[in-house]
């Protein structure tokens, strides 16, 4: 979410409550933190580094769908159904 001028502030209960709050969120997130510390239980170092999905499914923490990535790696594209994907019919 992009906040442009001086006077405008996130909203971050809003944000919360629209959106982080869904279960299909929760779901999502909670993947995210089952997959870091995955490869931290790996013994991948993951400190400073944003962990990816290959696939882009953030539910699929196989091993070999795990990478670290600087963020700016990560982030860099579209969160789109087929941007960025190993495999864009998965």
């Amino acid at each position: 979410m992009a906040v442009t001028g001086r006077n405008k502030s996130r909203n971050y209960k809003k944000e919360y409550a629209n959106y982080h709050s869904k279960p299909a969120q929760k779901k999502n997130r909670a993947g995210r933190n089952a997959a870091r510390n995955a490869l931290k239980k790996a013994g991948v170092n993951v400190k400073g580094k944003d962990v990816a999905h290959r696939n882009g499914n953030a539910r699929d923490n196989r091993r070999g769908n795990l990478t670290t990535q600087t963020a700016s790696q990560n982030r860099s594209f579209a969160r789109t159904r087929t941007a960025g994907k190993r495999n864009a019919r998965a």
